[in-house]
């Protein structure tokens, strides 16, 4: 039996996918998007991540940590993530649950535990279990035993993929699902590599490939203000899309600016944090201009 790394798995999730899934969130990820609203997902191995919010100012974790990582400076609670080495004492001494890992290893079969109370809720639904992340092809092998598993007990999977992996290398996992959903973010390649460090060569071509495998595929793209939201790459992707033949729409999906208190837990950046959703007449003018492509336009949350 495989372990992978997960940083959550979030029940009765209904933006997913289709009905009520449980999804589950890989951590580690082959891309490195500015606007990552996940970014705990983004390290192939677990961090410390620290909510002054919450904190009390006990001073427990100053004292137990046998590498001294922590400390005050002018005032102010720091982590020094270098020398820090993981043992998780500060963790496990944390009352306040100021102080936790961003994520832990499990097995196929405890996150089937998960999964299984709410089987009844797929059946209804007509939902499932989405595997995210984070990118789900980084940990491939874990993830095809997953599916396995949901499979067995006739529960309909999907994944949410960046991809970017070769598909000869995936093909195997992204056959066996029920639905694919990928991001197609920026249709410029040097744009797509200023901001999300990789070209996307490697994805429009995977795209392509993806069509003749008859797996079900759903295309999105993240609305970043003043990044993907103008109508030159909207409309280039949307006509790329056009002669897809198992596309089931292009879905836009607006801001999410949830990410702010999760890239300071970690001592990171937010270059998004004054950025705002968008309206919805801002939405629907942005949908206008897509019809007429031959695919069919979603708005999503």
């Amino acid at each position: 039996m495989k372990s992978g790394l997960i940083t959550d798995i979030q029940r009765f999730s209904l933006n997913d996918g289709p009905g009520i899934r449980t999804t589950v969130f890989f951590k580690g990820c082959n891309m490195r998007c500015e606007w990552c609203h996940n970014p705990e997902t983004i390290c192939h191995q677990k961090e410390i991540m620290f909510y002054a919010n919450k904190c009390i100012g006990c001073g427990k974790c100053f004292e137990i940590c046998p590498a001294g990582v922590h400390k005050a400076v002018d005032g102010i609670h720091v982590i020094d993530r270098e020398k820090c080495t993981l043992c998780g004492k500060c963790v496990e001494n944390c009352y306040a649950e100021a102080l936790v890992f961003s994520a832990k290893e499990m097995t196929s079969d405890e996150i089937m535990g998960e999964i299984l109370q709410d089987k009844v809720y797929y059946t209804e639904s007509n939902g499932g279990v989405t595997l995210s992340g984070g990118e789900v092809t980084c940990q491939k092998d874990f993830a095809l035993e997953l599916v396995e598993k949901c499979k067995e007990n006739g529960i309909k999977t999907a994944v949410e993929t960046n991809l970017l992996m070769p598909l000869e290398s995936t093909k195997d996992l992204l056959s066996s699902l029920d639905l694919i959903m990928f991001d197609i973010k920026i249709f410029d390649n040097g744009k797509h590599k200023e901001h999300t460090g990789v070209p996307n060569t490697q994805i429009l071509e995977n795209a392509k490939k993806l069509d003749e495998l008859g797996v079900p595929f759903i295309v999105r793209t993240p609305l970043i203000p003043g990044v993907t939201d103008d109508e030159e790459n909207l409309v280039s992707i949307a006509k790329f899309l056009s002669p897809f033949k198992n596309i089931l729409y292009y879905e836009l999906l607006n801001f999410n600016p949830l990410g702010s208190s999760k890239y300071k837990s970690l001592d990171g950046e937010d270059k998004f944090e004054n950025a705002r959703p968008f309206t919805n007449e801002a939405l629907k003018a942005l949908e206008a201009k897509l019809s007429g492509f031959g695919v069919k336009i979603k708005v999503g949350g």
